[in-house]
């Protein structure tokens, strides 16, 4: 018999609330996090504003740790220790223990590339090299901060990487999720970090052509679903969850969330930075998570979609959700709209607002929408958060390169 897994710690640190609860109120209040840019000059760029993480400090560390703490590992160790509190972890077996992360490669700042480009070009390759920071070398691997985690909570069990743009925290937290089901873990943490709102990446975002130039109206910018959309706003964050197989949960007597009910991930196989117009990959991820769930298209009442604000993407998730659910209205909302991306982020912190709406009721909107697209005719929640019953949820990351992540929530039932 498949172990069933269950959701008892939830963490996060986004844009909107640097805890999971200002999370979920920005969200169902369908508040802008989006803001001009604070973190260096931006002027000179075609996109000016972004959704950046503001003051927080992540919590205070044992020296040998703190030494490996940068920006990007500081949210995901903030976000997770929150999960880890809010699930009641007491004394865990550390080798049933393991951690799950999603996190991509940290980018270097335009400025700090440049600095070093001048010392070796002035001093010679020999200065410039004994002047270069060792653990820099360390904090911009993808891998570093499951690394940390593992070390910060004493988990000696499964370590898992996952780096797939903007699905890498949903294929972290699903992976993690076969882990327990398999026998190898009873707890996981899993989840993702990413760190984006820097000159490098508003560069590239903006040669592709991916992001929104609304820079007069950046907190409107984000706009899902709508016919005027055009394009996405870089975002920041983590988010994590505990997940638990429901036999340790009940043992040591912890509060279910919900229960994580089915995985789903595929490939495109189209393009490099393109979504297929029909929407064929995303189609097969939520398929396989509901037959994964042992679900029915019937059976889901609400859809957190990936809904980045870009017109190819949004357009291509609408083709797979009108393909999964026919002629059904089912409940679509992206709280992209309040948050900007958060890209190896975004699915961990997506599930999580699946999981409060499944406790709450309430459905968080699609913010900024105001002119209908045809492409993209569903049932998107606009504007204000709505009042449901809510006892299954799906929430889709569909990231650059193809790759795509979709996981099935549901209320726990003994």
């Amino acid at each position: 018999m498949r172990r069933r897994v269950v959701v008892t710690g939830l963490g996060c640190v986004t844009p909107l609330g640097n805890d999971v609860e200002r999370t979920w109120a920005g969200a169902v209040a369908g508040r802008s996090a989006i803001a001009p840019i604070t973190r260096f000059d931006a002027s000179g760029f075609g996109t000016r504003f972004a959704a950046e993480v503001r003051d927080y400090a992540p919590p205070a560390l044992d020296q040998k740790f703190q030494r490996w703490l940068d920006a990007k590992a500081g949210f995901a160790v903030g976000a997770a220790t929150e999960a880890v509190t809010d699930a009641g972890l007491g004394a865990v077996s550390p080798d049933r223990f393991g951690v799950s992360v999603g996190a991509e490669v940290s980018r270097p700042d335009l400025d700090v590339m440049a600095q070093r480009l001048r010392k070796f070009a002035v001093a010679g390759a020999k200065e410039a090299y004994r002047a270069l920071d060792p653990r820099e070398f360390v904090t911009v691997t993808a891998w570093h901060p499951a690394a940390l985690l593992s070390c910060l909570f004493d988990a000696r069990g499964p370590n898992l990487t996952t780096s797939t743009a903007c699905t890498s925290s949903a294929q972290s937290v699903g992976d993690a999720a076969r882990v327990i089901r398999r026998g190898d873990a009873d707890v996981m943490l899993a989840g993702g970090c990413d760190r984006l709102v820097e000159e490098l990446m508003v560069m590239g975002f903006g040669l592709l052509g991916a992001l929104s130039t609304r820079n007069d109206e950046p907190a409107r910018a984000s706009r899902p679903f709508d016919r005027t959309r055009d394009g996405f706003v870089l975002g920041e964050g983590a988010g994590f969850v505990v997940l638990e197989s429901l036999e340790h949960a009940l043992a040591r007597g912890a509060r279910i969330h919900a229960e994580l009910l089915g995985y789903g991930c595929s490939a495109n196989a189209w393009r490099i930075t393109d979504s297929p117009p029909d929407g064929r990959g995303a189609r097969q991820s939520m398929e396989m998570a509901l037959r994964d769930a042992g679900l029915r298209p019937d059976d889901v009442d609400y859809v957190n979609a990936h809904g980045t604000s870009t017109q190819q993407n949004d357009a291509s998730e609408s083709a797979a959700i009108h393909a999964v659910f026919g002629e059904r209205r089912v409940p679509v909302s992206s709280t992209k709209s309040s948050m900007g991306h958060l890209v190896a982020a975004c699915g961990a912190v997506e599930l999580i607002l699946c999981v409060r709406a499944i406790e709450a009721g309430l459905l968080p909107p699609t913010a900024h929408y105001e002119h209908p697209d045809p492409a993209c005719n569903l049932d998107v929640v606009p504007n204000e958060a709505r009042a449901a019953e809510v006892n299954v949820a799906l929430t889709n990351a569909f990231g650059f390169g193809g790759s795509n992540g979709t996981l099935a929530v549901g209320r726990y039932r003994p």
